[in-house]
C-alpha cells in the first residue's frame, strides 16, 4: 500500500505539488506536519490523503477563523 498526498488550489482545482509516496499513513501525516507551511505558500490551499487510489481524507491548509 502506498499513500500520497494530492494538492488543490482556492478553485479547488488540481495544482502540482510533491510527488511523494509514503509506506505508512503515519510517514505520510508526519511529512505533511513538516511541510503544509510552505505548501501553503506555494498557492496550495488543501490537501488530500490517498491510499493507492482510495481517498482517505481531506483537510484545509488555510488558517481557521476566529
Amino acid at each position: 500500500m502506498a499513500w500520497s498526498w494530492r494538492y488543490e488550489g482556492t478553485d479547488g482545482a488540481p495544482v502540482d505539488g510533491p510527488a511523494e509516496t509514503f509506506s505508512s499513513q503515519a510517514d505520510a501525516e508526519s511529512w505533511i506536519g513538516q511541510t503544509w507551511r510552505e505548501l501553503a505558500t506555494s498557492g496550495v490551499t488543501s490537501v488530500t490523503l490517498v491510499e493507492d487510489d482510495r481517498v482517505d481524507y481531506r483537510m484545509s491548509l488555510l488558517p481557521t477563523a476566529e
